[in-house]
């Protein structure tokens, strides 16, 4: 699927900014100042499942950069 490295810094990158857009007014003060301030009912339906799909991401890059590195290494009995 990629590599796991850029799929944490994508899961990471996107979390934060969801949780920020989410927890301060950041979002809402723009919308605000651009005239789309109608839509900010609209933010936690959009917000939220962006934050569960980048959780998920950074979740899912930990798990197969851990099992990369469990495949790779060599076993206490080869070293014998």
């Amino acid at each position: 699927m990629g590599n796991p490295k850029t799929l944490i810094q994508v899961g990471v990158v996107g979390s934060v900014l969801a949780v920020l857009c989410c927890a301060t007014p950041i979002l809402v003060l723009l919308l605000g100042a651009i005239g789309l301030s109608a839509l900010t009912g609209y933010l936690d339906y959009v917000l939220l499942p962006a934050l569960v799909v980048f959780l998920g991401i950074t979740v899912y890059a930990l798990w197969k950069r851990q099992r990369e590195r469990a495949c790779c290494m060599p076993s206490h009995k080869e070293q014998r």
